[in-house]
């Protein structure tokens, strides 16, 4: 993947007054069993610790035979806000009463999508309060196949805009896809031994760990960062939209009024660990930075993935390993200590230290346990003067 560097005529194509490239180090995630199937992971990400840590828990989920995954499909929301409308739940009415013709009038603008199964596969309608009144909110539900579909979206709600109009005798102002996609979930399931992971009190203490984020919106959004440092990583791989899966991940976890973890975790009748989680995966394979960028198209081949809800079930799977195994360093070394040995590296290397030096100098913060930019030029002044 090293040779297919992006250049920047292909990043003047991909958006404005590109005035250089910012690169982010790319690494494999290994160990990973899904549905049976070895994959390697490649992960984007400036974080240290995030993919050894990916890694190791994979391999502690391979003796209950890795990570089972299943999702609901590709349907994404686009949303058509209508105000200054008199009668709202009638016009609610009326809508769905001409919802058919609707969504034939969305297809048309996407032939190719409904040519290979796609296209609007429903229409709800909600009457929302709002403190400049009632709103009557159209979501056409459009099956996106292998593309993100973000343009497809808002390209079928603009041209149904008009006839929102006509049919309830209101405004249309927002056309728009919702990044909360919760009509494309994907969901994980792994099995921790109680013996590959530290015994019957590790399973207990991540069980506890888990129980905190289902309650408290403090530790949920912790918890959750950490599921998203090895999803995000996959989706910057890939070439897909960071930000429109962070969102949807993120709003999912507060779908009940209040912000909750994303994974769940149970003991089973074996002592084992049980995990699960549940996000959306508004990702694609189909346009975008996907199929421009080298990397990415590179990253899309390692992965072995077919489809668009291939990638997202992998998705589920590493938020899930990578969620696991930072409450098992949690709940027993604690955090820092698997971390702190790579950040010394970084602190090392910006007090200057190279080759060699890099890993000395590390290596002697980390067994002082002092860690910090002034220890290290010390050391290398040391080093030098010796």
């Amino acid at each position: 993947m090293g040779s297919a560097a992006l250049s920047l005529d292909q990043a003047d194509k991909m958006v404005e007054n590109v005035v250089g490239l910012f690169q982010v180090p790319l690494g494999l995630a290994t160990n990973f069993l899904i549905d049976g199937r070895e994959v390697l992971v490649p992960m984007a990400t400036e974080e240290p610790s995030v993919i050894a840590a990916a890694s190791n828990g994979a391999r502690m989920a391979r003796e209950g035979g890795g990570f089972f995954t299943s999702s609901s499909g590709p349907v994404m929301r686009a949303q058509i806000q209508a105000v200054g409308i008199d009668d709202p739940f009638g016009a609610k009415n009326r809508i769905l009463e001409e919802s058919d013709r609707i969504a034939e009038m969305a297809n048309q603008k996407d032939p190719m999508l409904v040519k290979f199964g796609g296209g609007v596969v429903g229409v709800e309608v909600h009457v929302l309060d709002s403190r400049i009144g009632p709103m009557v909110v159209t979501h056409l539900l459009v099956d996106c196949r292998d593309a993100m579909g973000a343009n497809a979206v808002n390209t079928m709600a603009e041209a149904v805009a008009p006839e929102i109009e006509r049919i309830t005798g209101g405004r249309v102002h927002l056309r728009i896809i919702s990044n909360l996609a919760d009509r494309r979930l994907a969901r994980a399931r792994a099995v921790f031994k109680a013996e590959a992971i530290g015994g019957t009190k590790t399973v207990q203490a991540v069980v506890a760990a888990a129980a905190l984020a289902e309650v408290d919106p403090y530790r949920a959004a912790t918890h959750n960062k950490g599921i998203m440092n090895g999803v995000t990583a996959v989706v910057l791989a890939t070439g897909n939209d960071t930000r429109a899966v962070e969102a949807g991940a993120h709003s999912y976890a507060a779908r009940s009024g209040l912000y909750r973890s994303l994974t769940r975790y149970e003991i089973n009748g074996d002592g084992d660990l049980v995990g699960t989680i549940e996000i959306p995966a508004a990702v694609g394979l189909v346009g975008g930075a996907t199929r421009v960028h080298p990397v990415a198209k590179a990253a899309v081949s390692t992965l072995g993935v077919k489809t668009a809800d291939d990638l997202s079930r992998i998705l589920a799977a590493v938020g899930l390993c990578q969620n696991f195994a930072a409450l098992r360093a949690l709940s027993t070394e604690g955090i820092q200590r698997g971390h702190m040995s790579l950040h010394a590296r970084n602190v090392a290397v910006q007090a200057g230290a190279t080759g060699d030096a890099i890993e000395r100098v590390a290596a002697r913060m980390a067994e002082e346990k002092r860690i910090n930019l002034a220890r290290a030029s010390e050391i290398i002044r040391e080093m030098t003067q010796g």
